[in-house]
């Protein structure tokens, strides 16, 4: 699953993408990132950090065109997101639903030949 981290106030997020196969959808999860392991330190270009578990995931559905994304807040806890985080994960949300929504497009002009 590939992966952006980013820091904010000492505070590490990331953001997985991954395609959600019983949604037909992708999928963008964000979540405060942790430290790897000590051990990986040892590895070349190991990360530093890694995803923990999503409060946030959006769907981006792409093979429906009536279907519109989603946002699924996925917490026990209470999370505070900076503004600037969610604001990186909204530009992220947007830029998936630009593709998908173009790859809909293109298959349809595809299906019409």
């Amino acid at each position: 699953m590939p992966s952006e981290l980013r820091e904010h106030a000492g505070r590490h997020y990331a953001i997985q993408f991954h395609y959600a196969l019983p949604d037909d959808a992708w999928a963008l999860e964000l979540s405060e990132a942790e430290p790897a392991p000590a051990a990986w330190t040892e590895i070349p270009d190991a990360e530093t950090y890694l995803p923990s578990r999503a409060f946030l995931v959006a769907f981006v559905p792409d093979e429906d065109p009536n279907l519109e994304p989603t946002v699924h807040v996925h917490s026990h806890d209470e999370h505070v997101i900076p503004y600037d985080i969610m604001r990186w994960f909204m530009e992220r949300l947007a830029d998936q639903v630009e593709r998908c929504r173009a790859a809909l497009v293109e298959g349809e002009g595809e299906a019409a030949d």
